[in-house]
């Protein structure tokens, strides 16, 4: 759910070996071995490839187009809205409230089943099975870790400066470690420093596996999420609601958690989070002035979501409050993704979906209705020498690497040499 960078015109394997013709098509498309194209109102939405072709999307928005637009909240902002403001016409329907408490976040960059951290003075170890607390030597230097003795699957705590890792102390149940202003979590990928606590969690009773859960509060939480979800740079008001979009989205996650052992997960799958090592002062701030709150619906917290652009035109979501509606805000003129366009040839279709064969014609048959062209695409048809395949917008998008569903094709005839 971060706003993305732009993206870059895909490359483009080998040289086009013959001319490109795309043809719209004002009556109904060729005959193809295993079906034809369903009927569309709109002749625009139907083309005839004829040979080798590239193909040129035209697109609008970035994200699936649910809830705030990121742009448009700093479109908005600039026009003078206040963070309330942006919230209520982004989430319609909805009603102030108030949050707090911790959450717990899975840390998936730790794909190993220890949790291994930098010594620090003050660090303590804790048993989660018993609640016993333990506060550990102090270090200044190594590593300590937590990790599982897989013939009893008790959690054993070990310390190592250099050389080989040394037991000190083993005990039944899951571990947690914790410091005052955080540790440094260690991973595969690098070193992530975390506010609260960094927890060996087992996803079942019993389980040998441990994944890392960092326990921590809902403000700290989000300010590890809100310099990764928006540019902190940006108008105040803009990253003020995002922190209040954080905040309830972290909220409404909480209320249902994604698994026993933690609630939310720390990637573009819920929302990013960096953890104290990402934290930036303006984002901070932003979270700070909104202490607390967020949107409501029926009594609970609001599922906020958001994406990087909604093109000017809002996608109707999975509750009432994620309306699709007109967005004045999004198009200001620091938006890379309100318009965009990518070039591709066509055999990337025909690579994604091969049942078609040589490709012939390509069908939009269902579109949101709102915006233009119609809106977003729902379906379409691919149709080439070997049959037909009927698709989704977003298996395009997918397998296209579109910004969006929001899209249709150029037009145009060419001769194409050399490669993308």
């Amino acid at each position: 759910m971060r706003l993305r960078p732009v993206l870059h015109v895909p490359a483009r394997a080998a040289a086009l070996a013959a001319a490109l013709v795309l043809v719209p098509l004002g009556v109904p498309a060729a005959t193809a071995a295993k079906g034809t194209p369903a009927p569309v109102a709109n002749p625009q939405d139907m083309w005839s490839v004829q040979g080798a072709a590239a193909i040129r999307v035209l697109g609008k928005g970035y994200g699936h187009g649910h809830g705030m637009s990121q742009y448009g909240a700093e479109g908005a902002a600039r026009a003078g809205l206040t963070h309330q403001q942006i919230m209520e016409f982004y989430y319609p329907g909805t009603q102030w409230g108030t949050a707090t408490g911790k959450v717990r976040v899975h840390l998936t960059a730790d794909t190993t089943d220890d949790v291994v951290v930098v010594a620090k003075p003050g660090t303590t170890v804790k048993n989660l099975a018993t609640k016993k607390r333990w506060k550990l030597p102090n270090r200044t230097t190594g590593q300590w870790r937590l990790t599982t003795n897989r013939r009893n699957n008790k959690t054993i705590v070990q310390w190592r400066d250099r050389g080989s890792w040394k037991r000190w102390k083993t005990f039944s149940g899951d571990g947690e470690l914790a410091a005052p202003g955080g540790l440094t979590l260690v991973t595969p990928s690098g070193r992530t420093t975390y506010r609260g606590k960094l927890r060996a969690a087992s996803p079942t009773p019993g389980s040998k596996q441990r994944d890392t859960v960092n326990v921590v509060s809902l403000e700290n939480y989000l300010k590890g999420v809100v310099p990764l979800e928006i540019p902190a740079s940006w108008n105040p008001e803009a990253v003020r609601s995002q922190a209040v979009a954080a905040r309830s989205y972290a909220a409404f996650e909480r209320a249902q958690p994604l698994a026993r052992h933690y609630q939310i997960c720390d990637t573009t799958a819920c929302q990013v989070y960096g953890g104290k090592s990402a934290e930036h002062p303006l984002a901070t701030a932003a979270v700070t002035a909104t202490a607390g709150q967020v949107l409501t619906a029926d009594g609970a917290p609001a599922f906020t979501q958001f994406a990087s652009s909604n093109g000017g035109w809002s996608s109707a979501g999975s509750r009432p409050y994620l309306a699709a509606q007109a967005d004045p805000y999004d198009g200001w003129a620091g938006n890379p993704n309100h318009t965009w366009s990518v070039t591709m040839g066509v055999e990337k279709l025909e690579s994604a979906w091969p049942a078609v064969g040589s490709l012939q014609t390509v069908t939009i048959t269902a579109r949101d209705g709102n915006g233009e062209w119609g809106g977003r695409v729902s379906r379409m048809t691919l149709t080439g020498t070997a049959g037909s395949v009927e698709v989704t917008g977003d298996q395009v998008r997918s397998a296209l690497g579109l910004k969006s569903s929001w899209f249709t094709l150029d037009v145009f005839q060419a001769t194409l040499r050399g490669s993308w």
